[in-house]
């Protein structure tokens, strides 16, 4: 029994007992004209209950489980920095020849409020990520990559990321990576189309990390303000970071 079927059943039962107790009803007092009275009267207040229960309340609960979903996903995307997406994003940008300035965008902000955010984060949407492979250690990229390459096959295997395409881009860009370098019997000494193929699924990774990497810290900073000062504190973009107060 398909879907449909089942609501056409359900709907004809219900219908189906409101006569009967409708009849039951006129049987006992043998007063149609109260039924009707009391007929009309729901009928005329059931665009007012549906306004009140779809248009109102489900909204509410809509926008609730949004934000329950939300803050589940930006849990997925904690672990996701901590075990392997910050390191990498740290190796990428160390590639970039202007990743200096983007680390300038970042620390031109102090105590980082809602404007800051959208000001960095139309400034990284415009901007260029572009990795130079030849400054990246491709051995060791792909030893951190390899891995944590089953703990980001379970990350996929979590349902909320259908909720997410990005992060969900996001996560093959890096898997596509991953067997990129997995791939080549040895990093040494490959050609330039080689490097420069590299390159560009680098530079396809990095882009969608940083900008992920940037909505996360706005969550963080709305939320968790402590977690929020030990990221960045952990500041990919920052070639030599300190976890200690200066």
């Amino acid at each position: 029994m398909n879907r449909r079927t089942w609501y056409v059943l359900i709907g004809a039962t219900l219908v189906l007992t409101s006569v009967i107790l409708y009849l039951i009803h006129f049987g006992i007092f043998g007063d149609a004209h109260h039924i009707y009275i009391y007929m009309v009267g729901d009928l005329a207040f059931l665009p007012i209950e549906v306004l009140v229960v779809t248009l109102i309340v489900d909204t509410m609960l809509s926008e609730r489980e949004k934000r329950q979903t939300l803050k589940k996903l930006n849990m997925v995307f904690g672990a996701f920095y901590s075990e392997v997406g910050t390191e990498l994003l740290r190796r990428l940008c160390a590639a970039d020849r202007r990743g200096k300035e983007k680390l300038q965008q970042l620390e031109s902000h102090g105590e980082w409020k809602k404007m800051d955010f959208r000001a960095v984060r139309s400034v990284f949407a415009s901007d260029e990520f572009k990795v130079d492979s030849s400054l990246v250690d491709l051995e060791s990229m792909r030893d951190l990559l390899l891995s944590n390459r089953d703990f980001m096959v379970r990350l996929l295997e979590n349902p909320l990321l259908l909720e997410h395409a990005t992060f969900t881009d996001l996560l093959w860009a890096v898997f596509h990576l991953t067997e990129e370098l997995a791939s080549r019997k040895s990093l040494e000494g490959l050609p330039e189309p080689d490097m420069d193929h590299l390159g560009g699924d680098m530079s396809r990774a990095y882009g969608t990390l940083a900008l992920q990497w940037l909505e996360y810290m706005a969550h963080l900073r709305d939320n968790y303000p402590y977690l929020f000062s030990l990221a960045m504190r952990l500041n990919p973009f920052e070639p030599e970071t300190m976890v200690e107060f200066a």
